[in-house]
């Protein structure tokens, strides 16, 4: 993936509409070409487009696009989807063929213009392009505001890549929900607190417009489309992004008054107002279960994901990403995985990495297929990883009775654990084993709870965290050489 991606991937451009649109011979037109440099494996990267007309131009566009390497490589040299493939990101090749068209324009204009062959004329033209009103003084619409708000929180640093997306899901919400209401034009200055309370129902019930508006949907994937009503909790996580963003305006000055300030206080309360289910987790007799039970040997592989994932306590995106490059060795003889968190590292005071001690069943997990976990290649849908881990404790008998609130009938309904499993569990059961080991820092009764005082004299240092974990997850100390070998009689 990396070769083939390392190098350009050329996109021949001929648009007859377009060089009618600015009298340009279609013979003697320019090339667009991809410009993905990479050295990565998997994940994302933010796609650039390189512009080359001969000697007299040859240029780097940078551009808002952010490609999936898996969804690249689906697709041949020139953005469109390779010989033999039915499936692919279909936004992702509409996103690319647009972002083309739109650069091979804005290079007719500054041709037509006698504009210098600069990366910054060529930057200029393209934002004229795509926000023709910012050029006449006109307001930006609410979508393109937000969208640019998306791309410069992430340029600066202010979230990072994961975090990007999830704003990116909240935009394309937005934009379903404006056409819907017919409000497609309307800015952040004309946003009420009546609007925020539609686009609050539209959230929770969307579910409903999919049918009357199949057009909305037809780039979705099919996972991004909604069935079912959305939990309030999703709504309230998106419409705390939504609240960053409109205080950002109001104090850049660009609007007067938030939105959101414009609600009551019921309605901000309700909202943005968060409930939970009691936490569901595996308690460590559990998870000890599910270590040593006899079960089907196709759930193999989902077994020793499932377990190094709760020995680790990452979210799957990270867990998904590491590899033996991750793992070091502590001076006392211990391993240990580091990692940077991709949801949290933009934001992050500084680059300090996560360090997790590696327990003795995860290392001989790890030692023995090397972070290859085949059932990680698909983490949703109906044969996906989440799903799996259903099968997979239900196969080792975990179905402890677990509350969970039903929105429709207003009441609690009693359901086994093993429902409920997924990525997200393995976390969970990671922090509650975790938490119930280590003793409180008021425990000695010396200081009161939360005691700066406490924080300020001492810290868990990492042989430390090792000897909680070891207890916490009944696991004996160790010690490996440089090679992961056991040291035999070390402890």
């Amino acid at each position: 993936m990396g070769q083939k991606w390392g190098k350009l991937l050329h996109i021949s451009k001929k648009s007859s509409t377009f060089a009618a649109n600015f009298d340009i011979d279609p013979t003697d037109m320019e090339k667009v070409t991809l410009k993905l440099r990479t050295t990565k494996s998997a994940g994302t990267i933010r796609l650039r487009f390189r512009l080359k007309d001969g000697r007299k131009c040859d240029l780097t566009h940078p551009s808002d696009i952010v490609a999936d390497l898996r969804d690249l490589a689906k697709l041949d040299s020139t953005g469109e989807p390779a010989k033999h493939v039915s499936k692919y990101d279909q936004e992702l090749v509409a996103d690319i063929r647009e972002e083309r068209r739109i650069i091979s324009a804005a290079y007719a204009a500054m041709r037509a213009d006698g504009a210098p062959m600069t990366g910054e004329a060529l930057h200029t033209y393209i934002e004229r392009i795509k926000h023709p009103n910012a050029q006449t003084g006109q307001p930006r619409t609410l979508l393109e505001r937000f969208q640019k708000y998306i791309a410069d929180s992430e340029r600066d640093g202010v979230i990072g890549a994961a975090r990007s997306r999830h704003y990116s899901v909240v935009a394309r919400i937005l934009r379903r929900f404006l056409v819907v209401y017919g409000c497609l034009d309307m800015t952040p200055e004309q946003v009420s607190g009546q609007t925020l309370m539609d686009l609050r129902n539209f959230v929770l019930n969307e579910y409903q417009y999919v049918a009357d508006w199949p057009q909305l949907y037809a780039d979705c994937k099919t996972i991004d489309i909604p069935t079912a009503r959305r939990a309030e909790n999703t709504a309230a996580t998106k419409f705390k992004m939504l609240r960053t963003f409109f205080t950002a305006l109001e104090d850049a000055g660009e609007i007067e008054k938030s939105p959101f300030r414009r609600l009551g206080g019921e309605h901000r309360r309700k909202v943005l107002r968060e409930k939970y289910d009691a936490p569901i987790y595996l308690l460590a007799d559990e998870l000890q279960r599910v270590i040593a039970a006899d079960i089907p040997a196709e759930l193999e592989d989902t077994r020793k994901a499932f377990v190094v994932q709760c020995a680790f306590g990452c979210r799957l995106g990270d867990f998904a990403r590491l590899s033996m490059d991750n793992i070091s060795i502590d001076p006392t003889g211990f391993a240990y995985i580091h990692y940077l968190p991709e949801k949290t590292a933009g934001a992050a005071a500084d680059y300090s990495e996560v360090e997790t001690p590696i327990m003795r069943y995860a290392l001989d997990i790890i030692k023995g297929c090397g972070f290859d976990f085949p059932v990680l290649r698909n983490c949703y849908g109906h044969c996906g990883y989440n799903a799996k881990i259903k099968d997979l404790l239900k196969a080792c008998g975990i179905e402890r009775k677990v509350t969970k609130y039903n929105v429709e009938t207003g009441t609690n309904e009693y359901r086994p654990l093993y429902e409920f499993g997924s990525s997200k569990l393995a976390r969970k059961t990671n922090v509650d084993i975790m938490h119930k080991v280590q003793l409180n820092e008021y425990a000695a009764g010396l200081h009161s709870e939360s005691s700066d005082a406490v924080k300020h004299y001492t810290k868990l240092e990492r042989a430390d965290r090792f000897a909680l974990m070891c207890i916490a997850f009944r696991q004996p100390a160790y010690k490996v050489d440089a090679n992961l070998q056991l040291i035999e009689g070390a402890q």
